[in-house]
């Protein structure tokens, strides 16, 4: 596994794992339910990462996608693929809510909606709410 991928807490964060690409629950929360998606391959450019990790990656948004509505009803998924910080090719998944999204008996809301997400503002999450949403995310697939 790269750097990037060990950065993003796997594997006591991890989603699902695919050939070519880890699922991770991101552990600063932008929004409920904020992921990474992350190659294993040594690669720092999208351009270059192979034809099968390019195949695979469809399945995978068709995995985040279909959690993230069916778990939270999510209105939008963003996706801000930057690698500035963190070298290696990935994806950072940003559902969006245009109302109140209630989780854990409280409430959060998407600060910045409809307008594009901060992506460093987080949102206050306890340790044990952190792994409620980690379990819950886990137990949907």
């Amino acid at each position: 596994m790269n750097n990037t991928i060990i950065k993003f807490g796997y594997p006591s964060t991890l989603i699902k794992e695919y050939k070519y690409w880890v699922v991770l629950l991101r552990e600063k929360q932008i929004t409920i339910g904020s992921l990474v998606i992350i190659c294993k391959e040594e690669k720092k450019s999208v351009s270059t990462i192979s034809s099968a990790a390019f195949s695979e990656l469809q399945n995978v948004f068709v995995f985040v996608e279909k959690l993230l509505k069916n778990e939270f009803n999510a209105d939008k998924i963003n996706y801000l693929t930057l690698m500035m910080i963190d070298p290696h090719v990935h994806t950072h998944v940003i559902p969006r809510y245009s109302s109140l999204l209630k989780f854990n008996s409280k409430d959060y809301l998407d600060a910045n909606w409809p307008a594009p997400p901060i992506i460093n503002k987080y949102i206050s999450l306890s340790n044990e709410d952190f792994v409620s949403l980690l379990e819950r995310i886990k137990y949907a697939i």
